[in-house]
């Protein structure tokens, strides 16, 4: 299967792909330098990103996995986010469908629920926070407009919060798991006001599985893409501890994104199973000791 996978160099595309080039497809990618290299890889890159892809260069894909986007989850250029995020994404869709290709999967945010009720069920009103929100949540729709008009299967998957190996490089948008690991080695962990704050965790292991899964997917849709359980920043410090054999105690501070900043994440996977066939394998603790293992934690 030829693969084109955007974001290629990044954090959970990297990831993708050597699962990819592990089974054995022809996969392209799009990415730079300056992100993860990628062992053993020889494969085409374009550069600099998705946005202005030499289309020539693509040729036929059997299909596309799509993580390349504007990330920066605070940004207030709406302008911007919305060309990157949807416009791009779109523009990418159809040519790849001019080209035959009719499976697509690409990521979307859990940060479209916001402030709605947790456990975050896929059909429950969405209440998007940020344009980086915003933009995921037009995305979706435009997915789905698509999807129907060339007869292609297109899978959103609602990532909550990733983390794993081949995030370093992205320093502040890098995981709250690895952030407050790197603090720690340093000394005690400064936390929002009172650390109660929960976040659904979900290790890059079980992201790429899940991106694999949905490649075979029957029907399009968008499901979440979590491990269904949440965990406080005090829980994790607790965990950090305990695994990195320290005894580091947290410090507070006021949030000063409270306004769109959301207090607890956490996905019902249901939906992700009966859709999918996809069940996480690992919870916080198992996903945090075999980050440690890889050596990429601290």
């Amino acid at each position: 299967m030829k693969v084109l996978v955007t974001g290629g160099t990044g954090f959970i595309g990297s990831n993708i792909v050597r699962a990819l080039l592990d089974r054995g497809d022809d996969v392209v990618i799009t990415g730079h330098d300056a992100e993860q290299k990628i062992p053993g890889f020889t494969g085409k890159m374009l550069q600099p990103s998705f946005i202005g892809l030499d289309w020539e260069a693509l040729g036929k894909l059997d299909a596309v996995i799509h993580e390349a986007a504007i990330n920066e989850t605070q940004s207030k250029d709406e302008r911007e986010m919305m060309r990157v995020n949807v416009d791009a994404s779109l523009a990418l869709f159809e040519h790849a469908a001019k080209q035959g290709c009719k499976k697509f999967v690409y990521a979307s945010s859990a940060a479209v629920y916001g402030d709605g009720p947790v456990p975050y069920k896929e059909g429950q009103a969405l209440k998007p926070l940020t344009p980086y929100a915003r933009s995921k949540m037009i995305l979706e729709e435009k997915a789905a407009e698509f999807a129907k008009a060339h007869g292609a299967t297109v899978v959103g998957l609602r990532y909550c919060n990733v983390y794993g190996p081949g995030e370093s490089h992205k320093e502040k948008r890098a995981s709250m798991v690895y952030q407050i690991a790197q603090q720690m080695k340093m000394g005690n962990p400064k936390l929002f006001t009172d650390g109660t704050q929960k976040r659904d965790y979900i290790y890059v292991k079980d992201v790429v599985r899940a991106n694999l899964l949905a490649l075979e997917a029957k029907e399009s849709c968008v499901v979440n893409c979590g491990s269904g359980h949440a965990t406080s920043f005090n829980e994790l410090v607790s965990i950090l501890n305990e695994t990195l054999d320290l005894s580091r105690t947290p410090e507070y501070f006021s949030n000063p994104i409270a306004a769109t900043y959301q207090n607890h994440t956490e996905c019902d996977m249901t939906l992700a199973k009966q859709k999918l066939g996809f069940v996480p394998e690992f919870d916080i603790k198992r996903g945090i000791t075999d980050y440690f293992k890889t050596g990429a934690l601290v």
